[in-house]
């Protein structure tokens, strides 16, 4: 079927295609009675407005971006992005808002599609994720005048707001803990470690390592996959002096640990502790339930999508800082075996 044009209300309404564009835009120059009558007939219609006819109006598009630079198969099966998603939409869904989501491989093609969103005016604004320290999107979108938000640390943001929490202490409560129980060895596997968040994790963990007296941490980068998560966790636990706790920078790593100490006779937490950054229904539907750090990720991603849109309404908005993820411990985690 053909998509219904203004022409088409125009006829079923005996009006001037000026006058259907003044009733359905609420410009002056129609009365309230025909406004009223040209909107139904839209609706009847199933008529929108054409998104490529707005930008070339000037008009917004009624959209943002967000391009994510990681693999699809991470995407589907991590339930932060998820959650994050659904924190957008439902602030994008209250403005009559749209969501343009796209993966891609390295940062050039990120900042390509954000070229190309800007330069046809298919977005109003973009999120940027996943920050670098000196990262080139930053520059790059300044540059463009491209309205955006960076979730992630200030000092990545440069000029653009930032969405954030502290990292930091979050790992500083998980190690506080995991030595109070007595553990003297404590792991971490990490996502890639060019992350600003991963930078932010590692320091962290070093720190507060030392602070409680315990033997330098062993840190392991991944790509978050379950079997990048599983053969890091494996190398460490046939190790000679394998870690009495492992930390983990998502669930799906997590949960693949659990299984790859079942697997070698361990028992979980008796022989390894493990905490899953992250609460998801992962890390409670499998047992014993995985310790994590909690946090409100749909509410990370309205704070996020509320700024953006106060940046694309020209508001002056500011850093928002987040409540930190809160440790839960759960069946995973106890005193090491002497």
């Amino acid at each position: 079927m053909k998509r219904p044009t203004i022409a088409d209300i125009a006829r079923r309404a005996g009006l001037s295609k000026v006058a259907v564009s003044y009733a359905l835009n609420d410009r002056p120059g129609v009365s309230a009675a025909t406004r009223a009558s040209v909107k139904a007939i839209a609706e009847e219609l199933g008529w929108r407005p054409n998104s490529a006819a707005r930008a070339l109006s000037g008009a917004n598009a009624q959209a943002v971006g967000l391009v994510v630079r990681r693999p699809a198969r991470t995407l589907g099966v991590e339930p932060f992005f998820m959650e994050f998603i659904s924190g957008i939409e439902s602030v994008l869904y209250e403005r009559s808002y749209a969501l343009m989501l796209q993966m891609v491989d390295t940062h050039e093609q990120e900042l390509e599609v954000h070229r190309r969103w800007w330069g046809e005016g298919r977005v109003d604004g973009v999120l940027l994720v996943d920050m670098h320290a000196g990262d080139p999107r930053v520059p790059a979108v300044e540059a463009l005048g491209l309205p955006a938000v960076v979730i992630g640390p200030p000092e990545t943001s440069g000029s653009l707001p930032a969405v954030w929490s502290d990292d930091g202490e979050s790992v500083r409560e998980i190690v506080r803990y995991l030595a109070a129980l007595g553990h003297r060895r404590i792991a971490r596997i990490a996502g890639p470690p060019d992350l600003a968040h991963t930078e932010v994790r590692d320091g962290a963990m070093r720190s507060a390592s030392q602070e409680a007296g315990l033997a330098e941490p062993t840190v392991v980068h991944t790509d978050y996959s379950g079997d990048e998560g599983a053969r890091a966790a494996r190398r460490l636990l046939i190790a000679s002096e394998r870690p009495t706790a492992m930390v983990f920078d998502n669930d799906i790593m997590a949960v693949a640990a659990l299984s790859v100490a079942q697997e070698l006779g361990l028992d979980v937490p008796g022989d390894l502790s493990i905490v899953a950054w992250d609460e998801s229904p992962l890390t409670q539907v499998v047992r014993p339930a995985l310790s994590a750090v909690v946090r409100d990720i749909p509410a990370y991603g309205a704070h996020a999508a509320e700024a953006l849109l106060a940046r694309v309404a020209g508001e002056t908005v500011l850093d928002v800082r987040e409540g930190y993820a809160r440790f839960v411990p759960r069946g995973s985690t106890c005193p090491p075996r002497a």
